[in-house]
């Protein structure tokens, strides 16, 4: 079993910046995908980038240039840093690990970028 445990989040004004990390325990190979998501009110979840285990990300399009994604192996943890937020941000961000063709998620942290 797999758990992973979100940090950070909250509120921020625009173009304002954020920090999220994942920390993942519990069984899973080194070449689990690990990334975010995210849900604003009214919609649905959303994709929002992946790290893989070669270091390579990627990003939908409307967050590539102002988000990154970094990756701790030793302490299985990553990182979505978040700059130039805007508006459309806000929502609740989920991390997600993919291993042996399981998928797991976070429970969600809430960020919230007011104008």
């Amino acid at each position: 079993q797999v758990q992973l445990e979100e940090s950070g989040g909250g509120s921020v004004q625009t173009g304002g910046s954020l920090s999220l990390s994942c920390q993942a325990s519990g069984s899973f190979d080194s070449s689990s995908v690990m990334g975010w998501f995210r849900q604003a009110p009214g919609n649905e979840r959303e994709w929002v980038g992946h790290i893989v285990e070669s270091g390579r990300t990627n990003f939908r399009d409307n967050v590539r240039g102002r988000f990154t994604i970094s990756r701790n192996v030793a302490r299985n943890t990553i990182t979505l840093q978040m700059d130039n937020l805007k508006p459309e941000d806000t929502a609740v961000y989920y991390c997600k690990l993919v291993s042996r063709g399981m998928e797991y998620w976070g429970k969600g942290t809430l960020v919230t970028v007011s104008s």
